[in-house]
C-alpha cells in the first residue's frame, strides 16, 4: 500500500463534499420558498383570454406537412 499523501485527491474529495452540501442547501431553500409562495387572488371580473392549446386550420396544415 502506498503511504505517500496525495494533495490532489484530498482537494478533490473536499470539493466534492462542499459541492454536495451546497446543492443540498440550495434544494432546501428552493423548496421552502416554493412551499411558502401563495397564488395571488384574481380581482378581475373580465374573462381571461384562453391560453390553452387550440388546433386551428393553419396548425392542421402544418401537421399534414409533417406526415409526408
Amino acid at each position: 500500500m502506498n503511504k505517500t499523501r496525495n494533495p490532489e485527491r484530498r482537494r478533490f474529495l473536499k470539493t466534492l463534499g462542499v459541492g454536495t452540501a451546497a446543492a443540498g442547501a440550495a434544494a432546501a431553500v428552493g423548496h421552502v420558498t416554493l412551499a411558502q409562495a401563495e397564488t395571488p387572488a384574481s380581482t378581475d371580473k373580465a374573462p381571461e383570454a384562453s391560453t390553452q392549446y387550440r388546433e386551428t386550420d393553419h396548425i392542421r396544415a402544418f401537421y399534414a406537412t409533417l406526415r409526408d
